[in-house]
């Protein structure tokens, strides 16, 4: 049975987007096609999102906080050495962006173009999210000896911006290609060489 209006929430709405926009596209997807999904009047799903560029603000980034969950699982994690963590956040970071790019292409294509509408606000919000992150583990790492760094918010950014190539959407299509995995390699190991305390 279809949710009623009272029943209706955020969530719902934004699961039904994004399976509204699997299916049509973003071009096509619009805020009736999701009402008809849940079975509601499109201004039962307005009184959520007051515009469609708000419900496709939302959903982008409800897709873009699945990443950062997961790396802030790596931030907090107990037991590991600075190098390992900047290690296993750039991995993690680079795995996460291919399994939404190989694991459902038509979904990752139609969030190519959404973080492209909202690059300002909600991909800037989840780069700098990103870049906090990463900011915690090279401070931490100075705190302990092991890293160098005078700032460590521009180092994380320099190490971000760095490893681009290994999560920007733009380059989705190079990451098939054989020997990438040890591309990314042999630049980590480059970056935390120039990231350990010199002695």
């Amino acid at each position: 049975m279809p949710p009623t209006p009272q029943t209706l929430t955020a969530e719902r709405i934004l699961e039904a987007t994004e399976e509204v926009l699997r299916r049509h596209g973003p071009a096509k997807a619009t805020v009736v096609d999701v009402a008809r999904a849940l079975g509601v009047s499109h201004g039962s799903v307005y009184r959520h999102f007051r515009t469609k560029a708000a419900l496709r603000e939302a959903v982008t980034k409800r897709w873009l906080d699945r990443t950062t969950q997961v790396l802030a699982a790596i931030v907090a994690a107990p037991g590991l050495d600075p190098e390992s963590r900047v290690r296993e956040w750039l991995a993690a970071l680079f795995a996460a962006k291919r399994r939404k790019a190989f694991d459902d292409p038509e979904l990752f294509a139609t969030y190519t173009v959404l973080t492209t509408e909202t690059a300002e606000t909600v991909v800037g919000e989840h780069i700098a999210e990103l870049t906090g992150q990463l900011t915690e583990i090279v401070r931490a790492g100075v705190a302990a000896g092991a890293f160098t760094a005078d700032d460590p918010a521009v180092t994380a950014g320099a190490l971000f911006r760095a490893t681009g190539f290994f999560h920007d959407p733009h380059y989705a299509r190079e990451w098939e290609q054989p020997g990438v995995e040890g591309d990314f390699e042999a630049l980590v190991d480059l970056l935390l060489c120039g990231l350990r305390a010199r002695g």
